[in-house]
């Protein structure tokens, strides 16, 4: 699996409440959460990604409480895939859980390079800065939840039989 993508940049310490302010947790819209994602840390982050795109962070990333609406706004706004230094591990599991594709490594990347990820090789390209960055790929199984859209529905198509 690839994915090619712009790239919206943040810092460290991304926590679940700016990812979906707790205002918003009455629903369970995903298209509702979407429209609220990012709203408090980055208020022009909903007119402007496209789908596709790819949230580069620093370290800790998805820290804070344990909701599963944070991964799934990000998803559901069209994000492609997030790459961080390092993940909460609770947010790192409802990632995958949702079938968001994350992707932990230390790249170089700034806000608007282009990326290429091939999932299946473990390499990071910065098509902007022509560099090429090794990250661990996931094991076949979370390949196939994440390909499925996440656990539920690989479990209804038996990805991990």
């Amino acid at each position: 699996m690839k994915l090619t993508g712009d790239v919206i940049k943040y810092g460290d310490n991304v926590d679940t409440d700016v990812i979906i302010p707790a205002r918003y947790l009455n629903t369970s819209s995903a298209k509702e959460l979407a429209a609220h994602c990012m709203e408090d840390l980055d208020a022009t982050f909903v007119s402007r990604v496209k789908r596709g795109d790819i949230i580069a962070a620093g370290s800790n990333f998805g820290c804070g409480s344990s909701r599963e609406h944070a991964p799934l706004a990000i998803k559901e706004s069209g994000v492609g895939a997030v790459v961080a230094k390092s993940f909460a591990r609770i947010f790192y599991r409802n990632a995958i859980n949702i079938g968001l594709p994350i992707i932990e490594c230390d790249a170089d990347i700034d806000e608007g390079d282009r990326l290429e990820i091939d999932f299946d090789k473990g390499e990071l390209r910065n098509l902007t800065k022509n560099t090429v960055t090794a990250f661990a790929p996931f094991p076949p199984f979370l390949q196939k939840i994440i390909a499925a859209g996440g656990l539920l529905n690989s479990i209804k198509g038996g990805a991990c039989r």
